[in-house]
């Protein structure tokens, strides 16, 4: 019986994968999947962090650390998240490289919601690109919907001289971002499973889960992978 129960418990139990010691890496509260680059995004739900505890907060036996975050600074075409100075300003200060990204509304002119990111957003040397956040195709289509925000992008790229990452999960990249028109844009997906991303075109980061539990952070918060090594990162950064 004792067989039947062990085999019930490895299909049952989340494994990211195993560490180079054998073990499986347990941090943040959760089973987190082996890579080098681990990070989080934050928006108005966490308030205001603690930059400076959460650059020294390494998690789990494995010593998992956080070395990027994403913040979200804006939505729609006037929208400023309530914390993103202030944790905009304490991640570069406590040394996470740092990202910010805008919530795209498809129901809302493109350019207004560029002009109202580039309005709150300086990005500086360090800085990882824009991110458009994308999740749904609003009440006029999905051809209206990768319109605007091929146009988002486009008024980005130009503004601050580099390609922004398009943020959204598996089923709608699926369904509305994999065709050739998103050649050449990095892409951050969203998937709350034990396996990678399966898309078409390669990943840069990895969602893998919201339910991650950091000291001195308020709620729950979303946990990210970068795919490559911290040099790979930094590469990437304006």
């Amino acid at each position: 019986m004792k067989y039947i129960v062990l085999i019930i418990l490895a299909v049952l139990l989340p494994d990211f994968g195993t560490a180079r010691n054998g073990k499986v890496l347990n941090a943040f509260g959760i089973s987190v999947p082996v890579y080098e680059i681990h990070g989080i995004d934050v928006s108005r739900y966490q308030e205001k962090i603690n930059w400076h505890e959460i650059s020294c907060f390494k998690s789990g036996k494995d010593s998992v650390g956080i070395t990027f975050a994403f913040v979200k600074a804006t939505e729609g075409k006037s929208l400023l998240d309530k914390y993103f100075n202030y944790n905009w300003s304490e991640t570069k200060k406590h040394n996470i490289i740092r990202g910010a990204y805008h919530y795209y509304n498809p129901n809302v002119n493109s350019a207004l919601q560029a002009a109202n990111f580039i309005k709150h957003v300086k990005l500086q040397t360090g800085d990882l690109p824009p991110v458009l956040d994308i999740e749904e195709i609003g009440k006029y289509g999905s051809t209206n919907m990768k319109k605007g925000i091929k146009n988002w992008l486009k008024l980005i790229e130009k503004h601050y001289g580099v390609k922004p990452i398009i943020y959204t999960n598996v089923n709608f990249y699926k369904k509305y971002l994999s065709s050739k028109d998103f050649n050449g844009y990095h892409f951050w997906i969203a998937h709350y499973t034990k396996t990678t991303p399966n898309v078409d075109k390669e990943w840069l980061f990895w969602q893998y889960s919201d339910k991650g539990v950091i000291k001195n952070i308020r709620s729950k918060v979303a946990l990210n992978v970068h795919k490559g090594t911290k040099e790979e990162l930094l590469a990437i950064c304006k």
